[in-house]
């Protein structure tokens, strides 16, 4: 079954090998543990949108290799429309859910990248990754499989590089080649999605050198594979997370994950490069290409839940929505200029003689930059329409609310314009969305805008900008 419903996703993920830690606990069940249900259920939204009518266009799509229908999720990204389809489909996320669905967006762009860097290792080299690497996504098309990406490494000390660092495992790497595949050792850091994910896509985490042939790997492994142990984090909270009822945090959630790799064997058919160092910036361009293209659509999805929270709250406060016309427009305006940037990227790409479609690099960049500075003012504004409830946080827990001694008072003295839960309510998401445990990873969350700002820098025709004026202005050239 190609395209799976929510049942089906959570009786999958029970199936696998508990391997996922949380304060020192082993969880046995990551669909019902407190610290890992809320981001399964964000991910399980997915597999309701895909068999509801609503929007099973956007979540569902037809193998361009099995001509089977899948979950778009799954597939190869041949057109522009296609790259706006993984647009579209992270902001309906965020409108589902209100954060980020990381098992449903990094390895779908791994998978892409992969793919044209696999094509132009099998022509150079003489490999056959490619081949391996469409019998995997066959088979995670017919699974309807959930997959996290892994790119980020531990790194050690920033100065220096993967080869220079006195603990190799700093950087994920292969240890050794054995006749049925390879064993690699090391860690993959602040990974998301991996708790509600069924397999893990591990790309390099930056363009290595011909001495640094040995952490150039690329590959995917069951997410319970033998020798691997996740420990998930989340962001600081007061404890809330683990109440087991009442609105204080909401049913939805993300969170992120160490991979420590202990001699972890993955077998030669899962392996699509191994050693290629040369090829590792550019399997790290296309990924990025693609990924900061559609990043825009993340933040504007949340940005559009941030609007609604404001003009909840600014209601349940007893306040006309009037009263902050120029924030909410300038809050919709945010959201639209991130993902109409990510939009333009896409038109502006072009397509890989693979057949899968790259963004512009350019636009794609510029457009991380707006992602890990535009949000932050939405946010911003979000708290300020809200008041002090959501900013500070400051008003009673969901269950003080609802005690029998306390109650009555908390409720007679939190009522706004209408019901006091209902302003509770509406205040916590805010507070959620805006400083809490919702906030998407804007400024480092698929890479550093630092990083964005030198491919910018590479790619801007500044000698070309110079000609230009120099001819409006009638400059000779000097000799």
């Amino acid at each position: 079954m190609a395209v799976l419903p929510r049942h089906r996703y959570l009786a999958s993920l029970q199936e696998l090998r508990p391997n996922v830690w949380k304060f020192g606990q082993l969880i046995t069940d990551v669909t019902t543990h407190p610290a890992t249900r809320r981001t399964v259920e964000s991910h399980a939204r997915a597999f309701d949108a895909s068999t509801d009518p609503e929007h099973r266009e956007g979540f569902t799509t037809v193998s361009c290799l099995s001509g089977a229908p899948i979950h778009r999720w799954n597939a190869l990204m041949r057109t522009t429309e296609d790259v706006i389809a993984n647009a579209r489909l992270k902001r309906t996320m965020y409108r589902l859910t209100g954060t980020c669905t990381g098992g449903l967006c990094v390895g779908w762009t791994a998978l892409n990248a992969m793919w044209a860097v696999a094509t132009e290792m099998d022509e150079a080299l003489g490999s056959s990754y490619r081949a391996r690497l469409q019998d995997w996504i066959l088979d995670a098309e017919a699974r309807g499989l959930v997959v996290a990406g892994a790119l980020t490494n531990a790194k050690g000390d920033r100065s220096k590089r993967a080869s220079e660092q006195e603990d190799p495992d700093q950087n994920l790497r292969v240890m050794e080649h054995l006749p049925g595949g390879v064993l690699v050792r090391g860690a993959k850091a602040m990974i998301c999605g991996v708790a509600a994910s069924h397999e893990i896509f591990v790309l390099p985490g930056t363009a290595y050198r011909e001495n640094e042939a040995a952490f150039s790997v690329a590959f995917v492994i069951p997410r319970d594979a033998a020798g691997l142990t996740i420990v998930e984090t989340r962001r600081p909270s007061d404890g809330r997370e683990l109440a087991e009822d009442g609105f204080d945090v909401p049913a939805t959630g993300i969170t992120q994950a160490y991979l420590l790799f202990e001699d972890v064997f993955v077998p030669w058919d899962r392996v699509f490069l191994c050693g290629e160092h040369r090829y590792t910036g550019r399997l790290i361009q296309y990924f990025t290409a693609i990924y900061r293209a559609c990043i825009g659509a993340c933040v504007a999805g949340q940005g559009d839940v941030m609007i609604g929270a404001g003009l909840l709250m600014a209601r349940a406060n007893g306040l006309s929505a009037r009263t902050f016309t120029d924030k909410l427009v300038a809050m919709a305006i945010n959201n639209e200029t991130t993902f109409g940037l990510g939009v333009g990227a896409i038109a502006l790409g072009r397509s890989h003689h693979s057949g899968v479609w790259i963004p512009d690099d350019l636009m794609a960049h510029t457009n991380k930059v707006l992602v890990a500075t535009l949000p932050y003012e939405t946010r911003r504004l979000c708290q300020e329409i809200g008041g002090g409830m959501v900013e500070t946080g400051c008003f009673p827990s969901a269950r003080d609310l609802h005690d029998p001694r306390l109650g009555p008072a908390l409720r007679k003295y939190l009522q706004g314009a209408g019901n006091a839960e209902t302003r509770a309510r509406a205040a916590r998401l805010a507070e959620w969305l805006t400083i809490g445990a919702g906030v998407p990873g804007c400024m480092h969350g698929g890479g550093s805008p630092d990083g964005a700002r030198l491919v910018v820098r590479a790619k801007t025709p500044w000698d070309q900008y110079e000609e230009h004026a120099r001819r409006l202005a009638g400059i000779e050239p000097e000799n």
